[in-house]
């Protein structure tokens, strides 16, 4: 007899299933949560959690007028995560393509590449019981994937699965805008910081530049790259199935702190009045290569600093590493008649003679010690006998040779360590070296007569222009200096250099009488550099022109021209340097003497250099020489 639908075969059917369903979905519970635990804990930890890294912006390097001189722009690199597009979008793809100005066909590749073939028998060690493992990723709105060629995933069943493939590592603001525009699920770009050198080439060898794996290389970028660099934020967080961080689980959240700015010394147009004066040298002479250094009088700071071969900061891996290299400080020479200022001073400090003292710069040869010793050749004949400040303005290298034997040999050495020769300035960037300067008791007989006039001794320029900076700062040393202040990034200064005397060389009235003697150096007819001349303005300075150790000996066709001064003499407000090596070639007579070279370009500098920085000239002319525009041969 029928009973309806709940018969004994359907009940006993329906329990059967239930049974079996309860038994199955027990059996899972069992391998889930005893069998397969490490492994699957592990997979779900390393799916959810994870570091979210909060990049800092690294600080900024201004000028000493606050123009940007390298600042790290915001840019977005745009990638795809093929798991999640949508077939309704592929119609999209060729509009995306475009706007990437990218290949349909590339683009298609990377959007179908959703797998990778796994590795052989590679398989990631379980995590021990309650242990998580943190993905450490960039802070990020969209999904919080790090950005890598093609990011990959270990699904349960050990399939790689791609996650991220990089469409652009940078694009405009603007293109991404159209491509959220386009509405493609699944692209999506993330925001990262990329230096950026506004000025290109100004002022590279100071800057310095940052490489592509944000590493401070040279420069101000390495020098001061503790401030700069800022400290990363970072929070611990969670993320759903689709890559999204839950804000709601952040937790243990340290903010970024920005870098700081560094204001330099630098003034970007006095800088650039550098670097447009060494490319007319380099145009119209075209040497090896060149230094132009122009610096405060008062405080030692430097305002411009320039060298060729150059090279553009934002296009620093197709450079070549010698155009990279700072020659102002890295690179050596022999001095030249530059160097004549340290006997000359020296033996006016000690009191061993006036600017009147008359010297025979007609000699061959001299006693010294009780051994006859050859003096050095000149450049010119003198009939007559020269007052030190002739040899000054005259450049006598007989005269130097009497007056460093006036000294002896240790004290003029020890004028010559003072000044700064054989040490290190303290230039904080660029590689700098000592130069070379032998103790006296490792001086052959000669040493005495030739290191005076510059030879046998070396340098860097920077050596040579803070000797006669020294002159010009009454005779105290100071220390080359090119950073002003540190500002937070807020702009507020945290920290404000000042200028620094290392050293005081020479009484000060040794240092203006050496000024007043110097002032000849430019006047036609009594000088050596009359090119040098600034009308209006009393101008003190040396020329220096130096034959070239070309295979162990001096070349008489290879010369370092240079001149170095200062000006107003009386009160002297900025240093200039010129160093232009090996431009005979381009010079009449094939010889490149430092009047001819290097004077016109302190000249022209200085000339601009008194109107930007309203350099007052002198209000009594007649306490200095009359100054002309021509003459000369040295």
């Amino acid at each position: 007899m029928s009973r309806g639908f709940a018969s004994n075969y359907r009940v006993v059917l329906l329990a059967a299933v239930l049974g079996l369903s309860l038994c199955g979905l027990g059996a899972r519970v069992v391998q889930l949560h005893v069998l397969d635990r490490a492994r699957l804990l592990a997979s779900v930890a390393n799916a959810r959690r994870q570091i979210l890294v909060q990049k800092a912006r690294r600080g900024e390097i201004l000028d000493a007028r606050g123009h940007l001189l390298a600042t790290s722009k915001s840019e977005v690199q745009l990638g795809v995560d093929p798991q999640v597009l949508r077939p309704q979008d592929e119609a999209k793809w060729p509009a995306l393509a475009a706007l990437l100005e990218m290949p349909l066909p590339e683009l298609k590749r990377l959007f179908t590449t959703k797998t990778r073939v796994p590795a052989a028998t590679k398989a990631a060690a379980p995590a021990q019981s309650g242990e998580f493992k943190f993905n450490f990723v960039l802070a990020t709105t969209e999904p919080a994937k790090a950005p890598s060629e093609d990011e990959e995933e270990i699904d349960l069943d050990g399939v790689k699965r791609v996650r991220w493939a990089e469409l652009r590592e940078s694009i405009s603001e603007t293109t991404y805008e159209q491509v959220l525009n386009l509405g493609i699920k699944g692209v999506y770009g993330r925001r990262h910081y990329r230096r950026a050198y506004p000025q290109g080439t100004l002022a590279a060898h100071v800057v310095g530049y940052v490489n592509r794996e944000e590493t401070a290389v040279a420069g101000i970028e390495r020098y001061a790259d503790f401030y700069l660099r800022g400290k990363d934020g970072w929070c611990e967080s969670e993320r759903d199935g689709k890559s999204r961080e839950l804000p709601q689980f952040r937790t243990r959240e340290v903010a970024p702190v920005h870098g700081y700015q560094v204001v330099l010394s630098i003034d970007a147009k006095v800088q650039h009045m550098v670097e447009e004066e060494l490319a007319a040298i380099a145009a119209k002479f075209q040497p090896k290569k060149a230094t132009i250094i122009v610096s405060d009088a008062r405080t030692g700071f430097i305002l411009g600093l320039g060298n060729i071969p150059t090279f553009d900061l934002n296009n620093y891996g197709q450079a070549d590493i010698a155009a990279m290299r700072n020659i102002a400080v890295a690179d050596v020479l022999e001095p030249g008649s530059t160097f004549k200022i340290v006997a000359i001073s020296g033996a006016i400090d000690r009191g061993l003679v006036t600017p009147q003292t008359l010297f025979d710069c007609t000699l061959d040869k001299i006693e010294y010690r009780g051994k006859v010793r050859g003096l050095p050749s000149e450049a010119h004949h003198f009939d007559h006998r020269l007052s030190v400040r002739e040899i000054a303005s005259r450049s006598s290298n007989k005269g130097a040779a009497q007056l460093a034997m006036l000294l002896g040999e240790e004290t003029f050495y020890g004028y010559a360590k003072a000044y700064g020769f054989g040490d290190l300035t303290g230039f904080p960037v660029g590689g700098e070296v000592r130069g070379t300067l032998a103790p006296p008791e490792k001086w052959s007989g000669s040493d005495i007569t030739r290191i005076p006039m510059g030879h046998t001794v070396d340098g860097t320029p920077m050596q040579i222009h803070y000797a006669m900076a020294t002159i010009a700062a009454g005779g105290v040393r100071l220390r080359p200096q090119i950073i002003r202040e540190i500002r937070d990034a807020q702009g507020e200064t945290v920290f404000r250099y000042d200028g620094v005397a290392v050293k005081s060389v020479i009484a000060v009235q040794t240092a203006r009488a050496m000024a007043d003697m110097l002032k000849w150096v430019v006047v036609k007819g009594e000088g050596t550099a009359p090119e040098a001349a600034i009308p209006g303005f009393e101008v003190a300075g040396k020329t220096g022109t130096t034959q070239k150790l070309i295979g162990g000996r001096y070349s008489s066709r290879n010369h370092v021209a240079s001149f170095v001064g200062f000006f107003p003499a009386s009160r002297p407000e900025v240093v200039i340097s010129v160093i232009v090596d090996d431009a005979d070639a381009h010079c009449p007579g094939g010889v490149a003497y430092g009047n001819a070279v290097a004077a016109p370009s302190f000249k022209r500098i200085g000339e601009q250099l008194a109107q930007y920085l309203d350099i007052k000239p002198v209000s009594d002319l007649s306490r200095a020489p009359l100054f002309a525009a021509n003459g000369g041969r040295r």
